[in-house]
């Protein structure tokens, strides 16, 4: 199979890159950056895309328009840019599978947390990058508090309790779904997750702690292998790693 990576000067992507050239099934015939000519993807069968959020969908629309199926790690996805998404590579009769997360530690964390989320009062998130990311709060933190918030509802929970009636703007951290996420950057960290959970005289901490960027690249290699096989939109890869 024939790969081009977007996003090949990043470290991210540099490390797709080797992944792939070592991986046996699949060849690199492209490795794109900002201002490089996207010509020499169309070579390509699947696209990697890990660039940034402003940069993400021109070159899925791209993809779409070169008929060539795309896996995509970039984060900053609305509900409006996955429609828009969606429509390109069905009308293109292609496919892309698009993940906030393809490490499977990370992948089994957000899994525990929403077996978890309707047996607790309290629940709140905590999620800790390198100084260098971009947004804020993490893509897999945005997931799993969306993740947690619909198991909630679906379990008819009562709102996160919190007497809180004045702060400095920020301090309670981003209200995604009614669920309290905070991010911290700092150096030293590379990627870490925690998701605290809390009942009257008890509380159930999920720590998820990446180490490396090689943590990814199994989950993403196995999108890539599969893409050509799922039809339109693929969200999350946990149906492929049997993870669901």
């Amino acid at each position: 199979m024939k790969v081009a990576v977007f996003g090949a000067k990043g470290r991210m992507g540099a490390e797709i890159c080797r992944a792939v050239e070592e991986a046996p099934d699949l060849e690199l015939v492209a490795a794109l950056d900002v201002g490089d000519d996207p010509a020499s993807a169309g070579a390509a069968d699947v696209v990697i895309d890990f660039t940034v959020p402003d940069a993400v969908m021109a070159n899925l629309e791209w993809c779409a328009g070169h008929g060539v199926h795309a896996v995509v790690g970039t984060t900053g996805f609305t509900p409006e840019r996955l429609a828009q998404v969606e429509q390109w590579f069905t009308q293109a009769g292609r496919n892309v599978v698009v993940a906030s997360n393809y490490a499977i530690g990370s992948l089994l964390m957000m899994k525990f947390a929403e077996i978890a989320a309707p047996f607790f009062e309290s629940v709140e998130i905590i999620e800790l990058h390198h100084p260098n990311k971009v947004d804020a709060p993490s893509g897999t933190a945005v997931t799993t508090a969306q993740r947690i918030a619909q198991a909630r509802a679906k379990a008819g929970c009562a709102p996160v309790p919190d007497a809180t009636t004045q702060e400095i703007p920020g301090a309670r951290g981003a209200d995604v779904g009614g669920i309290r996420v905070h991010a911290v950057r700092q150096r030293g960290l590379f990627a870490n997750q925690e998701v605290r959970f809390g009942n009257e005289g008890e509380q159930l901490t999920i720590v998820e702690n990446g180490f490396a960027r090689s943590a990814y690249m199994p989950g993403i290699l196995a999108a890539v292998r599969a893409v050509p096989t799922l039809p339109g939109l693929t969200q999350g890869i946990e149906e492929l790693l049997g993870i669901n």
